[in-house]
């Protein structure tokens, strides 16, 4: 009876205690490239929702009752924000989100607060401007120097959910931004003949990316930001890119590719279909392979 008491104290303890070695901590992320990199840093500490594949449209998903269901778990919520997730977000957090990760606690994370933000207005905004984001472009995660920055952010963030895992969150971030600086030396070697190369994209989100690698966009497909391409748009676009070396037009796996498929018939420019984030294509199965498969990509259209 003794012994019998003794275990059932011991339990009692490991259920009460939120930083047992049995307690992981939940993170609610709402793109595949934060969920990759929670995993890369959390490693077997983390349990991960991620909201959206790479299949999906950020701008349009839906508050569905599995998203509810993660939501009311989570520890940590770990966005892009700069307004990408304006649809939906909002509406978990106060459908299903617990104090601790409400806006402004330690359990709210939002990437794109902390770095150099690209395309920030500063002049009045309105809806006849199309689907804009006045805090600058969310797409962040397409620079690698900016999943660097952010790895820090992520694991202060979680020494302080859980202090009593600290030093492995430190040696996994240590792992982590070693590798990763290893891999940008190599990624920005092999992406220098792309530098001045021009491109055509559907929507502005390869901002980030484009930047880093010194390339210039020349047209968009979209005539306003979330605006379906429209027939007299695609052929001032055409206009645009005749007389130029254009090395591709770029389509993520959620975009609609019709509009790229036409222009490309009518310029011979190709169509590179990147996969933008973590599960794009297959060979994009990390944030390792999405850098690499996007170079290997671009590349291919010299």
């Amino acid at each position: 009876m003794r012994l019998l008491l003794i275990l059932i104290a011991g339990l009692g303890v490991l259920v009460a205690s939120p930083s047992s070695a049995f307690a992981k901590v939940n993170i609610f992320a709402c793109e595949p490239e934060w969920a990759a990199l929670a995993e890369e840093i959390g490693g077997d500490l983390v349990n991960i929702k991620s909201a959206t594949n790479a299949r999906q449209n950020v701008h349009h998903i839906r508050a569905k009752p599995s998203l509810l269901a993660g939501m009311r778990k989570a520890d940590l919520v770990f966005c892009s924000g700069a307004s990408l997730e304006i649809g939906w977000l909002p509406i978990l957090i106060k459908k299903a989100g617990g104090p601790d990760v409400q806006p402004e606690t330690i359990g709210w994370l939002m990437a794109a607060d902390y770095v150099e933000k690209l395309d920030v207005m500063t002049e009045h905004v309105d809806r006849s401007m199309g689907h804009v984001h006045p805090e600058g472009n969310p797409h962040i995660h397409l620079d690698p120097r900016n999943v660097s920055i952010i790895a820090d952010v992520l694991a202060d963030r979680l020494t302080m959910i859980d202090r009593e895992n600290t030093k492995a969150y430190q040696q996994n971030l240590a792992a982590f931004q070693n590798h990763w600086k290893s891999l940008m030396v190599t990624w920005e070697a092999g992406g220098r003949s792309l530098k001045g190369q021009k491109v055509v994209v559907y929507h502005n989100a390869w901002a980030y990316l484009l930047k880093w690698l010194g390339m210039d966009v020349i047209a968009s497909l979209e005539p306003k930001p979330g605006i379906p391409p429209t027939a007299s748009h695609l052929e001032t676009v055409l206009k645009n890119v005749q007389g130029q070396k254009v090395t591709a037009i770029l389509v993520a796996p959620f975009e609609n590719e019709d509009a790229a498929e036409w222009l490309s018939g009518k310029s011979g420019i190709p169509v590179v279909h990147t996969p933008f984030t973590v599960g794009g294509n297959d060979k994009a199965d990390s944030l390792t392979g999405l850098f690499e498969e996007t170079i290997r990509l671009l590349k291919g259209g010299l």
